[in-house]
């Protein structure tokens, strides 16, 4: 694996893109660095390494769980970062607990439970 002084890094400003468009671009990227909650949970949905550049997160599944590390908005932090993945030692993650696609249907039981209650 290419050591981070190797790489050449390549921008490109894009107009705003819909949903599954940013999903297909996040499934083919290296990293995502963000501060988007819900970039946070799809890079861990796709596997994907994710660096939030933020102090907090209201995803800490993301963390604990997934894919995601928070680095603060410390630009300092971001080196190290980048070091340990381009070394091949970001963690792989996995899928959080119930993020199995069968919410709607936990949420739908729940409310039959609660509201048909004789």
């Amino acid at each position: 694996m290419p050591s981070l002084d190797d790489l050449r890094v390549e921008l490109a400003v894009l107009p705003p893109q819909g949903y599954l468009e940013m999903l297909g671009l996040m499934s083919g990227a290296t990293l995502v660095l963000t501060d988007s909650g819900g970039m946070q949970e799809e890079t861990t949905a796709l596997g994907v390494p994710c660096l939030t550049l933020r102090d907090s997160t209201e995803r800490p599944e993301t963390i604990t769980v997934g894919t995601n590390e928070l680095l603060g908005t410390d630009p300092a932090a971001l080196r190290p970062a980048l070091d340990r993945l381009f070394a091949g030692a970001w963690k792989k993650g996995s899928i959080p607990e119930k993020w199995d696609g069968h919410t709607g249907e936990r949420i739908a039981a729940e409310l039959e439970r609660l509201l048909c209650r004789n």
